[in-house]
Parts: structure tokens; C-alpha cells; sequence
């Protein structure tokens, strides 16, 4: 049976709830700051919440798979059940678990987190392509077959990631191979009038740097996911600035921004809905 794209659904996902996806980080602070314990029952009682309040609100929620893990096997049940929970809420995820290997264990990667039947399967995850573009072949190719996502990192909002990715690989900087790649793989989907499933990570703090490495979003067909936004500095309204043409393929990522108005259920909601609106007015094309 087809399967419907991931980029088609994130397409139809951010039209109608706003280009927002928020960031699911129990990290301690972030916990502690909403009254609760940081221990694995706090971040539950943290995580289900956020899921109550922001099902069906957003476009994206993006859990961050370090906060779980770091509660071992326990952190790693929750995690699937918030998966598990949002999407029979109907609405999109993106795991943010980076990962980036080669051969074997790639593809074991792929299978975890992109396979039909794996419980910790999401929409879409995050991916580093600083083993070669090439290595990630097993999760393009996964990917695909099941109709899910990948953001493949290019541009990030760290300080030391331009040492890496501003570096020049024959004449072009490893940030414009990365894109190359992402270009290639979305080509048949730009043929057809759809959005790519296969999407770029570049930091709404990054300033002139996708126009100074000659950098072309809007050829690569992808969807751009863009942290940053908020308590990492960057406006609604750098967004603009950073990215041009290719704002409409913009999925702008915030978390503490938006989760700092819990623990109350509606509150966290009023949050993410007002972001998204704010946003949809910045990102029009």
C-alpha cells in the first residue's frame, strides 16, 4: 500500500497549525522549574503533560532523546509512550536523536527509529552527516520505503560548528556538500510539486552564513527545521534575515520559550498556539 511522504503531510501539518515545532526537553532546570522533582516521575508527570497540551495544537513536537535516556531503560519506555501517544494524537514528530554512523550500525539506527514496527518509531529524526553524506545511505533509503523524515544537520547554532561545517571540501564548504546531497535526494518530490522528505537542521542564529557559503534552501526542496528560536536568542523576525526565499519551507523550532508557561495545561497551549501565529505572520511568503 503507498504510503503518504513525510514531506507532504509536514506540508499540510504547518498550513493549517502554523510553522512550529516545539521541543520536547525535560532537561533538569526546565522540570524543576514547573514544581516538580527531577526524577524519572517528574519528568513523566512533565512529558504527558506537554503531550495533553500540545496534541493537535502544532504542526511538530520534537522530543529530544538524551533527556529519556538518561533515566535508562525506564526514560526509554516513557519515550515511547510519548511517541506512541502523539501520534494516535495525530500529530507529527521528529526524534531528536542526531545520530550518524556507518555501514551495519547505520542501518541498525535506521531500523530503531524509522522501521514500521519499531516502538520507537517517530515521523521523522535528526541526523549528522559528518561521517559523509554517504553514510547515512541506509536511513535515506529506510526512510523512503516507510514514508518518514529525516533532518540531516548543515548549518547549527553552536560556536564550534562552523570549524566543521564552514570548512572547504574542493572549493565548496562541507555545509554546501550536505545540501548538495539533500538536493539530490529531494529532486524526484520537487518533480512532482511536493515538499522533500529529506530536511536540513540550519540555526536561526547562524546570521549570513547560508548566503556568504552560497548556500541555495530553497533549490534543495527541504524542509528547513531552525532551533534557535527564543531562549537561544534568535526573533521570529531574524528568521526572515537568515533565511529569504526559502521561509515558506521554514519550520522554526522552540522550547523553552514555550514550555516555560507550564504546568498549567491551557497556558502551555495559549503559549504554543500565540508562537505559532506569530510565526505563520513572520514566515508568509
Amino acid at each position: 500500500m503507498p504510503v503518504t511522504p513525510f514531506g507532504v503531510l509536514l506540508r499540510g501539518a504547518m498550513e493549517h497549525r502554523g510553522p512550529l515545532c516545539v521541543g520536547l526537553d525535560p532537561h533538569r532546570a526546565l522540570v524543576e522549574s514547573w514544581g516538580l522533582d527531577y526524577c524519572l516521575a517528574g519528568v513523566e508527570r512533565f512529558a504527558l503533560t506537554c503531550v495533553e497540551a500540545l496534541s493537535g495544537q502544532v504542526a511538530v513536537v520534537k522530543p529530544q532523546s538524551a533527556f529519556f535516556e538518561v533515566f535508562g531503560s525506564g526514560g526509554v519506555r516513557l519515550l515511547e509512550r510519548v511517541l506512541a501517544d502523539l501520534r494516535d494524537a495525530g500529530t507529527l514528530t521528529i526524534l531528536d536523536v542526531k545520530r550518524g554512523d556507518i555501514g551495519s550500525t547505520m542501518q541498525a539506527y535506521a531500523d530503531a527509529y524509522l522501521g514500521t514496527d519499531s516502538p520507537l518509531r517517530a515521523d521523522a529524526i535528526t541526523l549528522s552527516p559528518f561521517l559523509g553524506y554517504g553514510s547515512l545511505r541506509p536511513a535515506l533509503d529506510l526512510a523512503e520505503q516507510t514514508g518518514r523524515g529525516l533532518f540531516v544537520l548543515a548549518l547549527t547554532s553552536n560556536s564550534e560548528g562552523p570549524q566543521v561545517q564552514h570548512a572547504e571540501l574542493g572549493g565548496r564548504s562541507v555545509a554546501a556538500t550536505v545540501v548538495d546531497g539533500v538536493t539530490a535526494d529531494n529532486a524526484a518530490a520537487a518533480v512532482r510539486g511536493e515538499l522533500g522528505s529529506v530536511g536540513l537542521v540550519v540555526g536561526a542564529t547562524v546570521g549570513d552564513a547560508v548566503q556568504r557559503l552560497g548556500i541555495d534552501l530553497g533549490a534543495a526542496n527541504s524542509p528547513v527545521l531552525a532551533p534557535g528560536l527564543g531562549a537561544q536568542g534568535a526573533t521570529a523576525a531574524d528568521l526572515r534575515r537568515v533565511f529569504g526565499a526559502a521561509l515558506p519551507q521554514v519550520l522554526a523550532s522552540s522550547s523553552r520559550e514555550v514550555l516555560s508557561a507550564g504546568p498549567d495545561v491551557a497556558a502551555l497551549r495559549a503559549a504554543a498556539t500565540a508562537t505559532a501565529y506569530q510565526l505563520r505572520e513572520v514566515l508568509a511568503p
